[in-house]
This record gives C-alpha cells, sequence and structure tokens, in this order.
C-alpha cells in the first residue's frame, strides 16, 4: 500500500512532466482502436447493404461472379434468355420472380461530355429499376423511368454534379451511346457504397448494355412465406438442371463480404502497422522521460533507500507509476479512437460513401485490445527506467541530482549494438547477392529489423561523435550560446541518442520507400524509352475494353503510319511435357506490335510469333516445360476452341512492359475464337508518320471527343501518369507514418521540457552571471535542432541503405535503375532542423520566464 501511495503522490507531482508521454499513449492507442471500429463499423454497413439488396434466391449467368455481373472482354454483360424467367416463375415455392439487367463496364457523362464516375474508384452502375432496388433506394424527386428517353440518377451523385431534372445524360457502352434526359431522383435508404447509380426502363436498358432485348443478367426470385432459401435455391437449380449459377441471399451477401473483406483486411493491417510503429516510436519516449524523472529524483529516491525502502520497492514505484500513465493515456486513446473513426467516416462521405453513425460498430475486443497494449507497451517501456531507479544506492541521497553513466554498460550497449548493426549489414548484403527475389526479400526482413535495433542500441555511441560534427558545421557560428547548446546535447548521449532514435524510424522508412518508389518510376521510364516504339498509347485507366467505334475513330485520324489492337484472352496450354496449365493469358496483338514494342527475346524473333498458327511463351515458362523454338503447344480458349500453335519465340523474364506475357496475332486467334467471343481491345497503340507527332496527338484528342472514357498518351504523359500513381501511393504512407513522426517531435519536445527542469539551478546561474533570455532560448532551440538532425542522419542514411537494398531486388524482377531521390531526401533534412526548432519553442518559452534567484535556490 506504501508503495502504491507513493506512486500516486509522484505521479500526480510530476503529471505535467508525464503529460506528452500520455499523448504519445494516446495518439498510438487511438490509431489502433480507431482503425478497428472504422473497419468493423465498414464490415456493418455493407452487412446490412448487402443483406438488404439480395433477393431470396438470385439466378445468374454461369460466367457472371459471385458477387454480380463479370463483364465479358466484348464489353457486355453475361446474360441469359428472358425464357429463364418464365421457368423460374413456374417453380414451386415461388412468389415472384423478377428480370433484370445492369452492368458496371459503362461511362455515365453529362452534356458537357464530363464523366460522372465516382473519383474514389468505386463503380458506375446502369440497370433497369426494379423491385429489388426499391428495397434500397426511395424515389424522392421526380419518377422511375417509363421509355427510351428518360433516365434516374441517385441523389448523392446528382448533388456531387449539381444535375437537375430534363438535364441530358449520355450512356456509353460497348454498343454505342445512348441519351437520355433525367425523369427522377432517387436516394439511398441504407449507405451508399459511393457507387454512381443510373436507372433505365428494362427494354432501353438491355438494348443499351447488351445490344438486344429479350435478356436478363439476373433473375430475383422471392419466396413463397414458410419456404426456405434452400429449399428454394434447390428446386430453381432443379428447374434450370444446373444450367445457370443459382444463389441464395445468403450466399451472395457472403461472397460480397468476401470481397469487400479482402480490400478492409488489407486496409486494417496496414493502418495497424503504422500504429505499430508509432507503438515504437513511442517506447523510446516513454523511456526517455522515466529516465529522466529517475535521474532528477536521485536524492529522493536515495533517501527512501536509507530510511529503508527496498530494491524491489523502488522498482515498482516506477512501474507502477507507468502503469498509472498506461491506463490514463489508453482510456483517452480509446475515447480518441472512436472519435477518429467517426473523423474517418466523415472522410469518407467527402469522397462519396456516406456512412452513418448509427452503424457505428465497437466490439468489446475493441477497447480492451487499446487498453492492454497501452499498459503493456508503457510497463514494458519504464522497466528499464524502473530497474535503474532500483540500483540507486542510500549514498545518493548525499549527492546532487543525476547520476553518472554506467561505463560498463555504455561499453556492453557499443558491442551490442555493433554486432547487432554487422548482423543487420551482412543480411542486406545477402539480399543483395539473392538469385531470387523472393529469397532475398527474408534477408532483406531480417536485415532491416536488425540493422534498426543495432542503430538504436549503438545510438548513445554514435551521437558523441555525430553530434560533434553537427556542432562544427552549424552551432559552433553561434559562439558560446552554440558551445553550450552542443555540450547539452552531449551530457547524457544515452538520452540523445533515445530522442534522436524515435525521430530516426520514422524518417528511415520515410527514405526507404522514396529510394524504391523513385527507383521504380525510373526503372520505368527506362524501360519505357527502351522497348515502347509507338507515339501514343490508348486506354482507359478503369480497365474497360475499347470499344469497335473508339478504335475506327482511331484509325480514321490522318498522320498516322500504323495503328495496332491489342487483346487478352483466357486459355488453358497443354505443352509438349504433357501438363496442362490452367488460366494462362494469350496477349493477340497485330503484327506492327512487335515494332511497338521492342520486347527481348532469348531465341527466335518476336516477329515470327506474330505468323499464322504461331505463338511465343517467356523464358520461365519455357524452361518449366521444356519448350524450344518449333516446339508445338495446344492452347484450349476459354471461349473457343482447341487450336495447336507453334513457339517461334521466347522473350526474356529481365522486361518490366509485359513480363511474362505470351503473345499471338489476332488473325491466328480469331480462327479459333467466334467473332460474338471475341474480346474488345484493352489497349490501341498508334504511331505517327514522320514529322506529324504533335499533329497527330491533337487529331487523336478529337477524334475520342466523343469517349471521354478513354485517355490519349504519348510517352511523355504515360510516364508523368506512372508518377502520379506511384506519388499517391507514397503520399499515402507518409502521411500515415506522420503518426510515428508527430510522436517523435512530442518525444523531443518531452526530452527538452524534462531537461529544462532538470538543469533549472544551472539555467538560474547563468542567468545571473549575464546569460540572457534570448540567448537562453536560443541555446535550447539549438540544442532541439541538432538532436533532430542527429535523428535524421541516422534515419536517412539508414533508409537509403535499405532503399538501395530493395532496388536490388526489384532489379531481378526487371526494374533496374537504383535512383536517389536527393531533392526529397534534402527537404526531408531541411524539414527536419525546422522539427527541432518547432519542438524547442514551448521549452524555451518556458526556460526564459523562469525566476533567477528561485531558480538558483532549486535543491
Amino acid at each position: 500500500m506504501t508503495v502504491l501511495k507513493t506512486s500516486m503522490r509522484n505521479f500526480l507531482a510530476h503529471k505535467g512532466r508525464m503529460a506528452l508521454s500520455a499523448v504519445a499513449v494516446l495518439l498510438s492507442v487511438a490509431f489502433v482502436c480507431g482503425t478497428l471500429v472504422f473497419t468493423d463499423t465498414m464490415n456493418t454497413t455493407f452487412d446490412k447493404l448487402f443483406a438488404a439488396a439480395s433477393s431470396d434466391v438470385t439466378v445468374s449467368a454461369k460466367k457472371s461472379s459471385d458477387t454480380g455481373e463479370t463483364t465479358s472482354g466484348n464489353g457486355k454483360p453475361p446474360v441469359m434468355p428472358a425464357a429463364v424467367l418464365d421457368e423460374v416463375q413456374g417453380v414451386r415455392g415461388v412468389k415472384s420472380a423478377e428480370g433484370t439487367v445492369f452492368s458496371t463496364s459503362v461511362t455515365v457523362v453529362d452534356a458537357d461530355k464530363d464523366s460522372l464516375s465516382p473519383s474514389s474508384g468505386a463503380p458506375t452502375i446502369v440497370g433497369n429499376w426494379n423491385t429489388n432496388d426499391a428495397r434500397t433506394m426511395e424515389i424522392t424527386s421526380g419518377a422511375a423511368p417509363r421509355n427510351a428517353g428518360q433516365i434516374m440518377v441517385d441523389a448523392d451523385t446528382a448533388d456531387k454534379h449539381g444535375l437537375e431534372l430534363g438535364d441530358e445524360l449520355g450512356v456509353i457502352t460497348a454498343v454505342g451511346t445512348h441519351r437520355a434526359k433525367i425523369s427522377g431522383f432517387a436516394d439511398f435508404t441504407v449507405t451508399n457504397p459511393g457507387a454512381a447509380m443510373f436507372y433505365l426502363d428494362t427494354e432501353t436498358a438491355q438494348r443499351t448494355l447488351v445490344g438486344e432485348t429479350g435478356v436478363y443478367t439476373n433473375v430475383n426470385v422471392t419466396a413463397e412465406s414458410g419456404v426456405t432459401d434452400d429449399r428454394l435455391k434447390k428446386d430453381v437449380s432443379a428447374a434450370l438442371d444446373g444450367a445457370y449459377k443459382v444463389q441464395t441471399a445468403q450466399e451472395v451477401a457472403d461472397a460480397n463480404a468476401e470481397e469487400v473483406g479482402d480490400f478492409m483486411g488489407v486496409l486494417k493491417y496496414a493502418m495497424l502497422g503504422f500504429a505499430g510503429i508509432a507503438f515504437l516510436v513511442g517506447i523510446f519516449l516513454i523511456i526517455n522521460t522515466f529516465s529522466m524523472l529517475v535521474a532528477q529524483r536521485t536524492r529522493e529516491i536515495g533517501l527512501m533507500r536509507a530510511i529503508g525502502s527496498s530494491r524491489k520497492q523502488v522498482n515498482r514505484s516506477v512501474l507502477v507509476e507507468a502503469l498509472l500513465l498506461g491506463v490514463v493515456g489508453s482510456v483517452l486513446g480509446v475515447a480518441a479512437g472512436v472519435g477518429l473513426a467517426v473523423g474517418l467516416m466523415k472522410l469518407m462521405g467527402q469522397m462519396g460513401m456516406e456512412l452513418s453513425t448509427d452503424d457505428l460498430t465497437i466490439a468489446w475486443t475493441t477497447p480492451v485490445l487499446g487498453l492492454v497494449l497501452g499498459v503493456v507497451v508503457t510497463v514494458l517501456a519504464a522497466y528499464l527506467p524502473a530497474r535503474r531507479a532500483g540500483r540507486i544506492s542510500p549514498m545518493a541521497a548525499l549527492r546532487d541530482a543525476g547520476t553518472p553513466a554506467d561505463a560498463k554498460a555504455g561499453v556492453v550497449r557499443a558491442v551490442l549494438g555493433l554486432l547487432l548493426t554487422g548482423a543487420g549489414g551482412y543480411a542486406l548484403y545477402l539480399a543483395t547477392a539473392a538469385d531470387q527475389a523472393s529469397d532475398g526479400s527474408l534477408w532483406l526482413g531480417l536485415g532491416v529489423v536488425a540493422s534498426l535495433i543495432g542503430f538504436v542500441v549503438v545510438g548513445p555511441v554514435l551521437a558523441a561523435g555525430v553530434v560533434r560534427v553537427l556542432s562544427v558545421v552549424l552551432l559552433r557560428a553561434f559562439g558560446p550560446v552554440g558551445r553550450m547548446a552542443e555540450r547539452n546535447a552531449l551530457r547524457n548521449p544515452r538520452r540523445t541518442g533515445a530522442t534522436g532514435a524515435a525521430l530516426m524510424i520514422g524518417l528511415a522508412l520515410v527514405a526507404c520507400l522514396s529510394v524504391v518508389g523513385s527507383s521504380m518510376v525510373a526503372s520505368a521510364t527506362d524501360q519505357l524509352d527502351k522497348t515502347v516504339g509507338t507515339d501514343f498509347i490508348i486506354q482507359n485507366d478503369q480497365t474497360q475494353p475499347i470499344t469497335e467505334q473508339a478504335v475506327r475513330a482511331v484509325k480514321s485520324v490522318d498522320g498516322l503510319e500504323r495503328v495496332t489492337e491489342y487483346k487478352i484472352l483466357d486459355a488453358d496450354l497443354i505443352t509438349p511435357d504433357g501438363e496442362r496449365s490452367k488460366n494462362e493469358t494469350i496477349n493477340a496483338a497485330d503484327p506492327s506490335y512487335a515494332e511497338d514494342v521492342r520486347t527481348k527475346t532469348v531465341a527466335g524473333d518476336l516477329a515470327d510469333a506474330y505468323r499464322p498458327d504461331s505463338m511465343s511463351v517467356f523464358e520461365g515458362f519455357a524452361e518449366e516445360h521444356g519448350i524450344k523454338i518449333g516446339s508445338p503447344v495446344k492452347v484450349d480458349f476459354k471461349d473457343g476452341t482447341t487450336a495447336t500453335l507453334t513457339v517461334r519465340a521466347i522473350t526474356s523474364d529481365e522486361v518490366v512492359v509485359d513480363k511474362g506475357a505470351m503473345y499471338a496475332s489476332i488473325t491466328t486467334v480469331a480462327k479459333y475464337v467466334p467473332a460474338e467471343d471475341m474480346p474488345l481491345d484493352i489497349l490501341v497503340f498508334a504511331t505517327a508518320k514522320e514529322g506529324q507527332q504533335e499533329a497527330a496527338y491533337q487529331a487523336l484528342k478529337t477524334a475520342l471527343h466523343d469517349f471521354p472514357q478513354y485517355q490519349v498518351r504519348d510517352q511523355t504523359d504515360y510516364k508523368e501518369a506512372l508518377k502520379d500513381q506511384v506519388g499517391q501511393l507514397l503520399n499515402m504512407i507518409y502521411g500515415l507514418l506522420g503518426l510515428a513522426i508527430i510522436v517523435a517531435i512530442l518525444g523531443v519536445v518531452n526530452t527538452l521540457a524534462l531537461s529544462v527542469v532538470e538543469r533549472t539551478r544551472e539555467i538560474g546561474l547563468m542567468r545571473a552571471i549575464g546569460l540572457s533570455r534570448r540567448q537562453l532560448r536560443r541555446m535550447i532551440r539549438l540544442e532541439s535542432v541538432v538532436i533532430a538532425l542527429f535523428g535524421a542522419l541516422l534515419g536517412l542514411g539508414l533508409g537509403m541503405v535499405w532503399g538501395a537494398t530493395a532496388q536490388q531486388l526489384l532489379a531481378l524482377e526487371g526494374l533496374k535503375v537504383l535512383d536517389i531521390p536527393w531533392p526529397t531526401i534534402g527537404g526531408v533534412f531541411v524539414g527536419s532542423a525546422f522539427v527541432g526548432l518547432f519542438a524547442a519553442l514551448i521549452p524555451a518559452f518556458r526556460a526564459g520566464r523562469m525566476n533567477v534567484l528561485n531558480a538558483i535556490a532549486t535543491d
């Protein structure tokens, strides 16, 4: 009980000094709990949506996916004849059945031909208005479409784009472009998943999406009272003799939930990973806080030992303080996590997904996990300072506050840190020497962990040397104030090392990812320059196929030397060794593709692969199946017959563009795949006549003005698009890493604040002998800057080594250019100095306001 009272008294006495540590715990726990609440709420929301949107039994074409429509390569959804509806209606136990048709391979534009598709990446869905949709949507203005000239829009999409009743829209599909005027708006009665919804009457939807009437993508079946979904499914399946896919409402909902769950799982664990990094950084902050508090209370602890307190009691006293800190920070963190989840929901609302707080889901495991994590991490982080407190002898009561450094521990730390760093470096070397990227990735992971821990352990040893070098470059110019800042940073290398390490972790990851991202872009750009011999690439960024009308528009452009079509087909391959390789992809193109993309071969000439009944395979596939030039390969096309093609070329695996592709000509494929099943182009390449590139570029854009779903890019545009995609991913990761960096900044603030308290008497004496407030504040700011730059130097250096090693593994996949983004690295390093200045603002201000006499009188 005495230990608890002592701990409570000390905790309350130093609550201000522990506040920033509590904030670090709060942020880390909040990120964990917020992630769990947000993802659980998303899952609950989608479960409700899928449950509400699913009929008792759904019948669909065999080619459709478990979650609904799967648009085939021809840009049209897989359908079944309307006769299926009549058959289903006659099945025992069926109360009602309704045919529906919808597609996601569509683009809807307004009168100015601007796309109305969601910017969030959610689908655009066009279908017929039906009873099932009426369960999740309510017409709030106007009316449902009754003829070909009318279309209904969901209210969220209308609000976002300022649409009004009577506005004309264009629905662009593989069939063509259908124009209609808005007849009404429908609002979601459940959560809007972010999709843009458009409704036509049934016959118009059939003509627009499929090109013919009398077909449906789905038949929604409602059971009679007392008939279970499983019973109804069995009876419907028997009536249709297994010719179509039949699913219960639960099966459809489960399939949809699994698809959403896969995405949510990736998001969840990625965010939890960043929360783990924040926790790791917070550990250093807590260690520093308790180390400094123990040092400041050396005399107090010595007196406790002198009057009979045992080592265990002192140790437990500090750990109880850590427990209190962990509990307070974790409880507040759980509450903040719920607030963070609500904030994320509001952010999703800005992106088009309106999540209701009525669905807010807080599982009992979430606060428990947050509390356990926060408390355990805090207590573990305080263990070493507590153990150090327990070793303070009663004689310390006769000394000034602060204990001398443990020289033996410093030697042990240095040796251990160097061993770990060396082991990490050797593992990174083995990663660069690996022959397979999968093997090297294991060594890379081991090297990153070992080198990071090694740098953390050896940080105090490095601090002495690095801080001196930085001081010569930066601090000596400030005269005596700069020298005092240097000595303050060097006074306790362990503290400086721990503070710098917190910042080091976040910046090491930033540097690593910057090098990897920059190298990927540089490698891909280099490959494009070396391999792509065409001027323009036409494609849809959502991988929608290119319609025949759009291809004809491209071919009609004057000033083009050639146009190359490019299709993708699925097939099973039966190789000479007798094995059947399932679900392979055949890249069918015009023979001019061999000029458009200069793919390296290890045997044969790629142009020969476009001869009749010929093909190419990639190097790894050829080695695995013993294929050589002239080997016959049976190709069983999914939507056609089986062909026997002769291998005329073997492409190298050391490429980036079309790595692992198998080529054949469109003419060859057309012999074995019926015209109605031949997929549309996924890409079209265009090459201008000599000296007419600019004119052809503008002419292509003009020709495709009526097809806004397609993008025309020259090589410069394509490189910029690639750079933007990588940049967006990196910016998102940097944003998540920002949490760890914020916690690290709190660590610098806390270190300086406690350091000011520790040096109160010293500061008073310096002020008494003539140090001005301005000089004092400058000294603290300079100390903060040098500590921040120390952490940045270690972090950026370590991160660049990790990134260079990762690039060597990418080189095995064809990305061979190492590119160090020096402007980014330099900007982060300079930014770290500003971080140091920012972190010192409050401690410097408080130090400058100290009363000189009171400071001198401090014990």
